[in-house]
């Protein structure tokens, strides 16, 4: 089948999330499979400055927007270790910026979301279609990926519901992180070039505002998540970010599908960004990577468990339970390797907890990609406290590395991590530790577990080694995305035969 691909992130040309490693490793997969995929995304600042051999292709397009009609040059390549196309939406009033989606590092400018990002990702949205018209690129499924690309679907079904190109062209629209739901001024309909029809509460309007994920869940033949326990938890109050009402009216049309991951990057046995290659036939270099990140921390090198942590720090990801038992935590005979920026409050937290605990903490404030890798691979544990997490990629790469993951049990960390209980490590089937309850003492409590079984190298072992040994690649990933398309694809054609009854 044909594929487009719709993605405002794509690695390795622009990323700030983990929709940027699911869209620059899935369609290599589905390709894979005999499938042809082809990537819209817009063309950055970064993607010209990482990438400074991209040529413009000669094909244009015109896209009305408002009142105006905005133009962009398609600029092709493709996707490194592939054959799989990817096109970059020239227009440089809308993309050559700093920052994907808005001014958050930036010196001198407002801080906050770019005011035009409905203007932007309206263009991106409709220039995708646009593309495949361009290219000549018919496909049989749009594959869009969060609020940014989710007018595509309504366009579909609304605009270009008699283009030859999509009048049996099934959608899929997935949903990385339901928190960033693409919220404008109501007005902004009139940018899309959408009838006010739709601006209702059924469809596009969200208490008196324009909410473009919403109008991707209405819309779309097919939703999922990225996760199984994520796609039920979107469906209730706590974690439905006020669509869950929404989500329950499509709960037949909702799938969730655990991320991969990219083995020919997250391996170690392949990874050359590490001190030290090893697998589970041969795990010795892991303990030559500890020793690394011991000493590029200024740690002390001895046999101690190791604890790591990689995240965007908010509360989100768990910060506001960590934060008030770090002391607690730093008295046990252990150390702690952390990377992330994001709330100063955090910032300062860990700042003084390199300071107090010098021997025992190693804090980076940064990012680094680098330094990523050599964590996974040196730490000995990987912490992920998430109140709630979609999928979750790191507990995933940590289980490839031998890296034992200490998470919450929510959405994608629920479905990924068997808890370390008795009867698990007895039977073969822990892979890491787990908790219930959102707090700083189940937190507490979990890591000592970790700790104490540390202590049991035999143990240890068995349980480091049985996650080494998951399948978490996209080869299984992609085939379950075959058959969601399959699903839309389905949907469409049997809508279309009732239509034609009715005719």
């Amino acid at each position: 089948m044909n594929i487009l691909f719709v993605s405002p992130e794509v690695v390795p040309f622009a990323k700030t999330g983990g929709l940027a490693d699911v869209a620059g490793a899935m369609p290599k997969y589905l390709g894979d499979f005999g499938h042809k995929v082809h990537i819209v995304m817009p063309l950055y600042k970064m993607v010209r400055e990482k990438f400074p051999d991209l040529r413009p292709s000669g094909k244009m397009i015109t896209v009305p927007i408002g009142q105006t009609e905005q133009q962009a040059t398609i600029w092709s390549t493709t996707l490194p270790g592939s054959d799989v196309p990817i096109h970059f939406l020239d227009n440089p009033s809308y993309f050559d910026r700093e920052e994907l989606y808005g001014n958050y590092k930036t010196e001198g400018a407002a801080k906050g979301d770019f005011p035009d990002n409905n203007a932007r990702f309206t263009f991106l949205s409709r220039g995708a279609l646009e593309t495949a018209i361009a290219l000549d690129f018919k496909p049989d499924v749009v594959h869009c990926n969060d609020w940014q690309s989710a007018l595509t679907p309504i366009y579909i079904k609304t605009l270009y519901a008699n283009h030859p190109f999509f009048a049996k062209c099934g959608t899929v629209f997935t949903v990385h992180n339901l928190a960033y739901q693409g919220i404008f001024w109501h007005w902004d309909i009139t940018l899309t070039g959408l009838d006010w029809s739709i601006f209702n509460w059924r469809q596009l309007e969200f208490y008196g505002k324009l909410n473009l994920l919403k109008g991707g869940l209405v819309f779309s033949d097919v939703i999922n998540t990225v996760s199984k326990q994520y796609a039920k938890e979107i469906q209730t109050p706590d974690f439905g970010f006020g669509l869950d009402g929404v989500l329950r009216d499509r709960s037949s049309d909702l799938f969730g599908i655990v991320n991969g991951i990219d083995y020919d990057v997250w391996s170690p046995d392949v990874d050359d960004l590490i001190p030290a290659k090893y697998s589970t036939d041969d795990h010795k270099g892991k303990a030559a990577c500890k020793k690394a990140l011991q000493e590029q921390n200024n740690l002390p090198t001895k046999d101690v468990p190791l604890l790591g942590l990689i995240s965007r720090l908010d509360n989100q990801k768990g910060f506001d339970i960590l934060a008030p038992i770090i002391d607690e935590l730093m008295k046990h005979d252990m150390q702690f390797v952390l990377l992330g920026t994001g709330d100063k409050r955090y910032h300062t937290l860990f700042e003084n907890i390199t300071k107090h605990y010098p021997d025992k903490a190693g804090i980076n404030l940064t990012f680094n990609n680098k330094l990523a890798h050599e964590i996974e691979a040196g730490a000995d544990m990987f912490l992920m406290p998430s109140r709630y997490e979609p999928c979750g990629l790191n507990q995933l790469y940590s289980l490839r590395y031998g890296t034992v993951p200490i998470v919450r049990s929510t959405g994608g960390l629920a479905d990924t991590i068997v808890d370390a209980t008795p009867e698990a490590l007895a039977d073969g089937t822990a892979t890491g530790f787990s908790f219930e309850d959102y707090s700083g003492g189940a937190l507490l409590d979990t890591i000592r577990r970790a700790l104490k079984l540390y202590g049991n190298s035999a143990a240890w072992k068995k349980l480091m080694l049985t996650g080494m040994k998951q399948d978490w690649s996209w080869k299984r990933s992609a085939a379950e995305y075959v058959s969601l398309y399959e699903t839309a694809i389905q949907k469409v054609q049997t809508c279309n035969k009732t239509d034609a009854v009715h005719a």
